[in-house]
């Protein structure tokens, strides 16, 4: 598993410090500020209020929701809430330019809640089946034997 871990971080920091490298690469200080502010932004955004709303939505359905529902619910919660932020610039309409056909020239709203819709299909797909798993774990089989 160690080794797994080595293989994969390697390529992973790399393009990490790749990446941070970028913003100082912009020729444009106003650029640069943007990119800068607009992670900074990310960051804060992130820890001062989509972390919070994760956290408490996880303690309310720890409470709520039965155990075979527990896991499907935050991954597919964790997946609809990246979903919906990276599609926040395109459902918002910033960056339409009505003179310019192919810039935003798709119906991303219409695929947002396709996704949103298949996000919550794979999420009641794996809770009834987390759910009829542990139910059969349960019961014994018709013969008096356990599987």
């Amino acid at each position: 598993m160690t080794a797994w871990r080595v293989a994969l971080a390697v390529p992973g920091l790399a393009a990490l410090a790749y990446a941070t490298t970028l913003p100082w690469n912009v020729p444009d200080d106003d650029a640069r500020r943007s990119v800068l502010t607009w992670l900074a932004g990310g960051v804060i955004l992130h820890d001062g209020m989509l972390a919070p709303i994760v956290i408490g939505l996880g303690v309310i359905g720890a409470r709520w929701l039965p155990a075979p529902w527990r896991a499907p619910a935050v991954v597919g919660l964790l997946s609809w809430g990246s979903l919906t932020l990276l599609a926040i610039p395109v459902l918002s309409g910033n960056g339409v330019d009505p003179t310019n056909e192919t810039l935003q020239h798709r119906p991303y709203v219409t695929s947002w809640w396709i996704m949103s819709a298949a996000v919550v299909a794979v999420i009641v797909a794996a809770g009834w089946w987390r759910r009829l798993r542990s139910v059969r774990a349960r019961s014994p089989s018709p013969r008096g034997r356990t599987r």
